[in-house]
């Protein structure tokens, strides 16, 4: 039985072989369709149809067709088969502080050393639901060419030019229509709104935030010396008669905001909403940073602004980071041509170049289709823990509202009358972190604030927290 248990398993040669041969089969269609011999919107060769004229199995053509997908060259369509992608591939041209939680500073160490086992107010999802993405390759270095171009070399200033093509036909699904030339690799999201303070503004000028909003924003402006006020933030996104006035009354220069899976609230931007801030903008002629840190696990067809204004006065971010591990330090910006270029020389100022080898690594597990499989198991577990969240912080007497599918994060409404910062020090003696909520937003000695705190989706059903929360009624 065992001699034919063996017999029926596939050898590592054999799944070797089978990848070449897909690969194969991927690249030889891609350069169909990029010469334009297989047309947008052409129904590729049926997977049995392709399997007995190629020569091949049928699941190495399954792994070709989803390898095709997976670059932005083709697209599933269920019950109908793969076809081309209608979508334009542009190329690029020449040319006492952890205990209490409540300062960004302290806030931001405990993101970073991680003291506690319950991490309730941690930003990002625990490192067991990322393991999906695999270990890590480098088949782009298997050449002792490539590698000693790694080793020896910074690499381009812009970031890996083949990740960035990726990215374009990624933006692309976004509708949002850019040349390589016009996205720039950094290390993370960080890096890119670092970036982007220290080239659009100076001493003195204002800027608009999102209130509650993304707190290590509110400490790089605060290192620029940024006059910073805040913009309500609802559930659709902006207070739009909020925003309106403040764009009437300081002048802003910049708006950073977040469109989808709002962090913290978890929220998402209307399409009403995301249309009038752009006519505020065009109107008070300020620039808006929008900040799409989750974009890889929100609809392509979700409300981007973005893609309604074609970075022409909004600048985008994301980040594979978040989605992909926090170590795998890989953001990236689009902007205007202008703007793209300054920020590549500002990032050959203060960091040379980011890393080619992680680059390399991340390019290949979109290539490879890897990245794709593993955001549809992140999918499916964040909509698994979503339900367990919610009934856990009902039954602990807070209030919360359900948050765009693919967020993080929960904003929880505490009882009224609750201390924010004693009920973080109760917490820290059991053992838990909590993220409170006053950290999330720029003036945080502001009167009138609901208390509230941030909660990971993936952490709030846990029993300890559960068990304290309870004890807190």
């Amino acid at each position: 039985m065992e001699t034919l248990r063996s017999s029926a398993r596939v050898s590592p040669t054999a799944e070797v072989l089978s990848a070449t041969k897909a690969e194969a089969l991927a690249s030889r269609l891609a350069q169909a369709i990029e010469r334009g011999q297989l047309p947008p919107g052409a129904r590729l060769r049926s997977i049995r149809d392709c399997a007995a004229k190629e020569g091949l199995a049928r699941n190495t053509v399954v792994e070709a067709y989803n390898r095709l997908v997976a670059r932005g060259w083709a697209e599933a369509r269920p019950g109908s088969g793969y076809y081309v992608r209608p979508l334009a591939h542009a190329r690029s041209r020449p040319a006492p502080h952890v205990s209490e939680a409540v300062d960004v500073v302290s806030l931001l160490r405990e993101q970073l050393e991680q003291h506690y086992e319950v991490r309730v107010g941690d930003g990002r999802l625990p490192a067991a639901w990322l393991k999906s993405a695999g270990p890590v390759r480098m088949a782009h270095l298997r050449s002792g060419k490539a590698s000693e171009s790694v080793a020896n070399g910074y690499g381009s200033p812009w970031g890996y030019e083949p990740l960035r093509t990726t990215i374009t036909r990624m933006l692309a699904e976004r509708s949002i229509a850019a040349d390589a030339r016009q996205v720039l690799l950094t290390q993370g999201a960080n890096h890119a709104l670092d970036l982007i303070v220290r080239h659009l503004l100076q001493p003195g000028d204002a800027v608009l935030v999102d209130a509650p909003g993304y707190y290590p924003l509110f400490g790089k402006l605060r290192l620029a010396k940024a006059a910073m006020r805040g913009v309500p933030r609802q559930s659709d996104g902006p207070d739009m008669e909020a925003l309106a006035r403040l764009a009437q009354t300081v002048r802003p220069k910049v708006f950073f905001t977040q469109s989808l899976g709002h962090n913290p609230t978890g929220g998402a931007l209307s399409l009403p909403k995301a249309h009038r801030l752009l006519q505020l903008a065009a109107q008070h002629d300020f620039l808006v940073v929008e900040d799409d840190a989750f974009a890889d696990l929100m609809p392509a067809t979700a409300p981007r602004l973005a893609a309604l204004d074609q970075l022409e006065r909004v600048v985008y971010v994301s980040s594979f980071s978040k989605t992909l591990a926090a170590g795998l330090r890989i953001g990236y910006v689009a902007a205007s041509p202008a703007i793209a270029a300054a920020l590549c020389d500002l990032k050959m100022l203060t960091l040379v170049a980011t890393s080619d080898l992680v680059e390399r690594t991340v390019c290949q597990m979109l290539a490879s289709g890897q990245y794709r499989r593993h955001l549809a198991q992140l999918r499916t577990r964040l909509h698994e823990a979503l339900p367990p969240a919610l009934k856990a912080l009902s039954q602990a007497g807070l209030r919360v509202a359900p948050p765009c599918p693919g967020s993080y994060y929960l904003w929880a409404e505490l009882p009224a009358g609750t201390d924010e910062l004693a009920l973080a020090r109760e917490a820290a003696q059991a053992g838990i972190f909590i993220a409170p909520g006053r950290v999330f937003y720029p003036q945080r000695d502001a009167t009138g604030l609901a208390p509230a705190m941030r909660v990971n989706i993936a952490y709030a059903a846990d029993g300890l927290f559960q068990r304290f929360m309870r004890g807190q009624r």
